[in-house]
């Protein structure tokens, strides 16, 4: 078992207090919004060792069967294949969705073959893997995820007559509701650049008078309205007029498949995710914006929202939504008597209290609020007892 040293991105819409929390650091003023555990090339953890501390790579290719087991060699080669992060959101994150597999391969394949660095900020495909994600709530976690009916779209347009909101509501009437969205979201995020701030500008401008004036305009207008004074003049905050508006409570999780339209909005919560940081964004981002691609990637279809059902497992509570790169497992909050899923490569994170991880071979570690350990999947079998709260990403099914 190795401990580890994580890296914080300091993205714009982090919160200022909850990871420094976490992590037992003074706040420093500055966003700190998401703290990544693992091997991905963006920001890989390092591993302390009796030799000293090492990068992931190092130890995986020092024995990569006997650190992430013959099976997770076989299916996935020779890297971790999932990432484990913590979110902590002030602000929304930006409008957006994820590749599958066999879209994320072409796409780095052609980027790469045009020479596009890996850090250019205009990237799309940063590693040639999808991003199927769970997100598991720490706290109330505000969220858009996935389409609504078109139809409940349509009836929060009622009353309103810019030249937007008409447009809208013919799109959204076609029978077929998979093409009324596709043609309401498309219709968004493609207006002219010149007619763009006059469209936006008149449908926003018409929502807030309306709810200026007491008129129940519901939950997803009220979001509407709050995006775009975030984020003036992005066709973005209309878009999620379509979308689910939901309320994670703590201990909730939802998990987001390829194509599903998503944007985070407030809240801190436990991210598991296939190794991957490749990101089509639609709006609501200062960062790089390709809208025919994502459109390209986008699942239209009305479904459930996805909540992830746990089980319980040993002790354990585990989120395991069918996805072979990642599960993730829960210990506590409370008393913990349980032990580790055998046979998998594991990154452990104390949330709260302490807890002692003894393996079969007589090692021991105790694990306190913020710190985390790499488990190798020839640890045997990992006994875990104390009171607190601890996540742990394995291989999933």
């Amino acid at each position: 078992m190795h401990r580890l040293t994580n890296q914080v991105r300091p993205y714009a819409w982090g919160s200022t207090v909850a990871i420094p929390r976490l992590l037992g650091r003074e706040p420093d003023g500055q966003p700190q919004a998401e703290l990544w555990l693992g091997a991905h090339h963006g920001a890989p953890s390092t591993l302390r060792t009796a030799n000293g501390d090492i990068s992931f790579d190092e130890l995986i290719a020092s024995a990569p069967k006997d650190v992430l087991g013959k099976q997770a060699v076989s299916r996935f080669g020779e890297r971790l294949p999932f990432l484990l992060k913590v979110l902590a959101a002030e602000e929304p994150l930006s409008l957006q969705a994820h590749p599958d597999a066999a879209r994320a391969r072409a796409g780095f394949a052609a980027e790469e073959a045009a020479g596009i660095p890996l850090d250019a900020p205009h990237r799309n495909y940063r590693d040639p893997h999808h991003k199927p994600e769970l997100v598991l709530a720490l706290e109330p976690f505000e969220a858009l995820c996935g389409f609504r009916d078109p139809d409940d779209a349509r009836e929060d347009l009622d009353g309103l007559v810019s030249e937007l909101a008409g447009a809208l509501r013919e799109d959204l009437s076609a029978p077929d509701p998979h093409r009324a969205l596709r043609a309401a979201l498309t219709r968004v995020l493609t207006l002219p650049c010149e007619e763009r701030e006059r469209l936006v500008g008149g449908f926003i401008a018409e929502c807030e008078q309306r709810a200026a004036a007491g008129v129940a305009t519901g939950r997803h207008s009220d979001t509407v309205i709050e995006l775009a004074r975030r984020y003036p003049g992005d066709p973005g905050a209309v878009a999620a007029l379509l979308l689910n508006r939901i309320t994670l409570r703590p201990g909730e999780a939802l998990f987001l498949p390829a194509g599903n339209v998503h944007a985070y909005l407030r809240g801190t919560a436990v991210e598991v995710m296939a190794s991957s940081d490749n990101v089509l964004r639609a709006g609501l981002t200062g960062k790089h914006v390709d809208v025919p691609e994502l459109l390209e990637v986008v699942d239209f279809s009305v479904l459930p929202v996805p909540y992830s059902q746990p089980v319980a497992a040993d002790g354990r509570t585990e989120f395991r939504p069918g996805v072979g790169e990642f599960a993730l497992a829960v210990l506590g909050p409370g008393s913990i008597d349980s032990r580790l899923p055998d046979g998998s490569p594991a990154v452990v994170l104390a949330l709260d209290g302490a807890a002692e991880l003894r393996a079969g071979n007589g090692s021991r570690l105790t694990l306190e609020r913020g710190e985390s350990v790499f488990v190798p999947a020839d640890s045997g079998a990992i006994a875990v007892q104390g009171r607190g709260h601890l996540v742990a990403a394995t291989i999933g099914d």
